[in-house]
């Protein structure tokens, strides 16, 4: 299968390549950049650029109609370049801003795949947790509140000209986010491995990424200023990140979108809620490639790739217990009675689901989410 890499142009990885960003920022050629900063971020925005404009006013999931104001203040301030500084959702509204900044395109005219005109603004994109590798993909995620969905847009115009991605920017990330955004990183590299478009290239990456993440991810959420273990999720999120573009995830992401659009679930933690029993679902299908999945995340190798596999599942657990996210729909809030609903909703991510090497009907969808409702003693 022929794949295609749309790559970062100059990609720092490391402590310090903070610094590096802002020796690249004082070259001649950038202005007036506008920066679209975490909340928490605005101080270490400001070191940037002297003349930027920092906007902090999005966090989590940025809707379509905030999008639409960043897009303004960006204009009315006559930037001539973009930086995000934050998480993912940070970095993919920033991406669009860069892209949509003078162009006469609408955003939701942008929705889907191959859809964006060209980027003519330069974008640099600083990660402040190791999660949704969106400084080196070519998606970005908006909520559309018309009918309370996700909307994706995907295109090589949203990869950055410049990714700098430091560690220890990380380190006073909270325990909470930093496991979500752990499983998130997680769920990319899995979900790119076990894959109808896998590729050979894609899997070096992805199985990295897990071997990173897993041996690393519990240490980060308890030592949190543990600059090796950051370094180590930070890795690992490069390497999902790597995997977004040509392979992209499967019914994992599908499924956990409505939990996000419909009851504000964080994304990190709805995909760890999920992940088990996707992984469930499939395992059989293809325990190869769980196989190795359960070997990357320090699973001991057993008779023959089935039962491999499946202790694989059984150590995912653990890991996912371990970060202390809360793995029970019912005490997320979610009614029962939704959950017939929330599997229609994610089964109509066909963009994702086409990924998936089981298929998924309605009542198979519906009992991924009523084993994630209440049965947390289900896997172990």
């Amino acid at each position: 299968m022929t794949l295609t890499l749309f790559q970062v142009p100059r990609l720092v990885f490391g402590p310090g390549a903070f610094d590096n960003a802002v020796e690249y920022l004082s070259q001649p050629g950038v202005r007036r950049p506008f920066i679209v900063a975490a909340p928490m971020h605005r101080a270490l925005a400001s070191r940037l650029h002297p003349q930027a404009q920092v906007d902090c006013t999005t966090n989590a999931e940025p809707t379509v109609a905030h999008f639409e104001r960043l897009l303004a203040a960006a204009r009315a301030a006559e930037s001539d370049a973009v930086i995000g500084l934050g998480g993912g959702s940070v970095l993919d509204a920033a991406k669009l801003v860069a892209a949509l900044l003078h162009s006469s395109q609408t955003v939701t005219e942008s929705f889907g795949s191959g859809r964006l005109t060209p980027r003519s603004t330069p974008l640099l994109c600083l990660p402040t947790t190791a999660g949704t590798g969106s400084e080196v993909s070519p998606n970005a995620i908006l909520l559309d509140e018309d009918d309370a969905s996700k909307r994706a847009v995907i295109s090589p115009s949203l990869v950055p000209d410049a990714a700098f991605i430091d560690p220890a920017l990380m380190l006073t990330v909270p325990a909470s986010i930093t496991a979500g955004t752990g499983i998130d990183a997680l769920t990319h590299c899995i979900e790119a491995y076990t894959n109808n478009f896998a590729h050979p290239l894609i899997d070096t990456w992805a199985l990295d990424g897990v071997r990173h993440i897993a041996a690393h991810l519990v240490t980060a959420i308890r030592e949190p200023r543990n600059l090796q273990a950051r370094t180590h999720l930070a890795l690992g999120s490069l390497y999902g990140g790597l995997c977004l573009g040509p392979v992209n995830t499967a019914a994992v992401h599908a499924l956990s979108y409505p939990l996000g659009s419909r009851f504000h679930i964080a994304h990190g933690h709805s995909n760890a809620v999920l992940l088990p029993h996707v992984v469930r679902f499939n395992i059989d299908a293809v325990p190869d490639r769980y196989a190795a999945i359960a070997l990357a995340l320090g699973a001991e190798k057993m008779d023959d790739a089935t039962a491999t596999a499946h202790a694989g599942l059984r150590k995912l657990w653990k890991l996912i217990d371990e970060t202390g996210l809360e793995m029970r729909l019912s005490a997320l809030g979610i009614p029962r009675e939704e959950l017939p609903g929330l599997a229609a909703a994610g089964l109509a991510v066909t963009r994702l689901m086409k990924n998936n090497l089981r298929s998924m009907t309605q009542r198979d969808a519906e009992s991924i989410y009523y084993a994630a409702f209440e049965a947390m003693h289900q896997l172990r």
